[in-house]
C-alpha cells in the first residue's frame, strides 16, 4: 500500500523550506533504484533509500542472510573478507526470479493489522492529542493510493499508515552521522505506526527507534528533537493522564 502511493502526493507533503513556517520541512529521498537503473523517490528503509518493495526484499536477501538474486548477484564480501569470498554459495543467484516473486506477492498483499479499542473513550481522546500536539504533521494519518502497476487490489484505497514517508531532522540527539543519499546524518524517513500497538506479541519487546534505544512509545517521543522537538515538548507537558492516553491510542494501532 505505501508503495501505491502516488509520487505526486508525496511531493505535496513535501514542504523542504517550510513555507507554511510550522517548522516542519520534509522532504523527499531521491535513491538509485536497481530495477529501473535511474534515481527514483525512496519510500522504504529508515532513511527512504529503497524505492520499491521488490528492491528492499531483494537487499534484505543480500544484505541480512546473504543471499543473492538478480538484482544483487554479488556476494556480500569486501575484499578483505578472503574466507567468505572463497566459500561456496547456493548458486548464482542464490533466490531465482520466481521465488523473489513470490516473496514479494506476499510482502505486498500481507494485510495490516487490525486496530483494537477504536471506540474506547481513552483511545479516542488519544487520537485527538495525537493531532493536537502536532504529531501528525509528519506521521500523516490518512493517504490514498494510486493505480498499482502490479496488483489492481491494492489501488485507490483510503489508508491510516501515520506516516508521510519523508525526511525529516531529528536533531543531533538521534543522529547516525550517516548520509544516505540525499538524506543528511540527523534526517530520518517518519516510519509508518500501523502495527505499532502489537510489538509486543510479534517482536516480544518494545524497543523503538532505528537502534532500539527507546523502552516503549513515551519514551521513543521524548527522544524527537529537530523538526519533532515542538511536539515532543508539548507531550512533555501534558498531564499525566493526558500522556497516558495519548499512549493508550498508539497501543491501538
Amino acid at each position: 500500500l505505501l508503495e501505491a502511493i502516488p509520487e505526486e502526493a508525496l511531493r505535496a507533503l513535501a514542504d523542504p523550506d517550510d513555507r507554511d513556517g510550522d517548522g516542519i520541512s520534509g522532504r523527499l529521498n531521491m535513491a538509485w533504484d536497481a530495477i529501473a537503473k535511474k534515481p527514483a523517490v525512496g519510500r522504504f528503509g529508515w532513511k527512504a533509500n529503497v524505492p520499491g518493495l521488490r528492491q528492499q526484499i531483494a537487499m534484505a536477501a543480500l544484505g541480512d542472510i546473504g543471499l543473492t538474486t538478480s538484482l544483487f548477484p554479488a556476494q556480500n564480501c569486501p575484499a578483505a573478507q578472503a574466507d567468505c569470498r572463497k566459500a561456496e554459495n547456493g548458486g548464482e543467484p542464490e533466490i531465482e526470479d520466481s521465488f523473489l516473486d513470490r516473496l514479494e506477492l506476499y510482502s505486498q498483499t500481507l494485510a495490516v493489522p487490525l486496530r483494537r479499542d477504536v471506540e474506547d473513550p481513552q483511545v479516542m481522546r488519544g487520537e485527538a492529542l495525537f493531532a493536537q500536539i502536532g504529531c501528525a504533521a509528519c506521521h500523516v494519518m490518512t493517504l490514498k493510493t494510486g493505480k498499482h502497476a502490479s496488483r489492481p487490489e491494492l489501488s485507490h484505497q483510503t489508508i491510516h499508515p501515520f506516516t508521510d514517508l519523508l525526511l525529516h531532522d531529528m536533531g543531533e540527539g538521534l543522529a547516525d552521522g550517516r548520509p544516505d543519499f540525499l538524506a543528511s546524518g540527523s534526517e530520518w524517513r517518519t516510519p509508518p505506526l500501523w502495527g505499532l500497538g502489537l510489538l509486543r506479541i510479534t517482536n516480544k519487546h518494545e524497543f523503538l527507534l532505528h537502534d532500539g534505544r527507546a523502552r516503549g512509545f513515551a519514551e521513543a517521543i521524548l527522544w524527537h528533537g529537530g523538526e519533532g522537538e515542538e511536539a515532543k515538548e508539548r507531550f512533555r507537558t501534558l498531564p499525566k493522564d493526558d500522556r497516558d492516553v495519548l499512549v493508550a491510542f498508539l497501543r491501538s494501532l
